[in-house]
């Protein structure tokens, strides 16, 4: 059976759990009724998903193998991999001024750490320096937004609450600012990080408005660190059950939103292999053609953000719908001075 070897591996833990002495390769051999080679395997696979396990010496100076029942844990134990990622994700998460949230993730990586056998922790400790060396996190070039602590703990408080806020809002387009009170439905964290709000005085449409402008019934982009001011207040309000934010975001092409279009892109043979590795939008479909291009078709808004990405592709994409987006292309060929790797 497929999953006859898995199985095998999870009754020796068991097995090694239950044994006070510990079990040799010829017990494994005997209780499992497999060779050698196999019983050795089965060993090593058990020991490195439990790190707890220990090696113990009988009389007869034969190695044995046993996991104590105080240290059991799940198959799967912690792992210098796994410790990696997760200070990766709070490095990336500090790196994007989300410092609250990388806050959270260091408690519980402390944690675990906290919970790890001194044996464990002697084990892993030199894999994980290691790969938090190697794996650091370039930072990225260029501006980033700076986002006050405090604004995103109480728009959350605020959510899991179900309560409007009143937030002063300072417009980049403006640079005037204002107060105004909002049904917070959620965040969009991108290069740009957004309260995606309805106004309480309209209710909430299924249709979204531009991020610019447009009614204030409908949910809208607020650029997070416009936030000056923010407080709860006493106004409960109930969450339309209709909206989601996931397809609230797939209706962008990054974050602008306006009115979806059915967006079609030709990639030359050239070029099709690397577009391949790309996921330009979620609900995206591919499609290879006979000469080696590559069509890629999707729905959503934001012409002038695919734009931008499409003009780092050169000549090697075309545009083959919509008209607006097509416009747009050739307009910025027109005043391209260089070709872009």
């Amino acid at each position: 059976m497929r999953y006859e070897i898995t199985d095998r591996v999870l009754q020796l833990a068991l097995a090694l759990q239950g044994s006070r002495v510990g079990l040799s390769l010829s017990d494994i051999e005997q209780h499992f009724d497999v060779g050698r080679r196999t019983a050795q395997r089965m060993r090593d696979a058990v020991l490195r998903n439990y790190p707890q396990a220990e090696q113990v010496e009988d009389g007869e100076r034969r190695p044995r193998w046993r996991i104590p029942v105080a240290g059991i844990v799940a198959p799967g134990s912690v792992s210098a991999d796994e410790l990696a990622d997760l200070e990766g994700a709070i490095a990336l998460l500090k790196r994007e001024n989300q410092r609250k949230r990388a806050k959270s993730l260091e408690g519980l990586l402390g944690k675990i750490r906290a919970n790890l056998r001194p044996e464990q922790q002697r084990r892993i400790e030199p894999d994980l320096e290691a790969l938090v060396e190697a794996e650091g996190l370039a930072m990225r070039p260029g501006p980033r937004p700076v986002i006050r602590p405090e604004v995103i703990d109480t728009i959350r408080l605020a959510i899991k609450q179900g309560s409007e806020i009143y937030l002063t809002y300072r417009s980049r387009h403006t640079a005037k600012s204002s107060g105004r009170q909002l049904r917070p439905l959620g965040f969009i964290f991108g290069s740009r990080h957004y309260l995606v709000g309805v106004a309480p005085e309209k209710g909430t449409d299924k249709e979204t408005a531009d991020t610019t402008g447009g009614s204030p019934s409908l949910p809208r982009l607020f650029a997070l660190s416009g936030v000056k001011k923010v407080r709860v207040t006493d106004r409960p309000f109930r969450r339309d059950p209709d909206f989601s934010l996931r397809k609230f975001a797939e209706r962008a092409f990054a974050v602008f939103q306006e009115a979806p279009r059915d967006i079609v892109w030709r990639f030359k043979p050239a070029a099709a292999e690397a577009a391949r590795d790309y996921v330009f939008h979620p609900t995206q479909q591919m499609e290879q053609q006979k000469d080696g291009a590559l069509i890629v078709r999707f729905r959503a808004g934001g012409m002038l953000e695919m734009c931008w990405h499409l003009y780092t592709w050169g000549d090697d994409v075309e545009v083959i719908a919509p008209d607006e987006l097509r416009q747009l292309m050739a307009k910025a060929h027109r005043h391209r001075g260089f070709k872009v790797e």
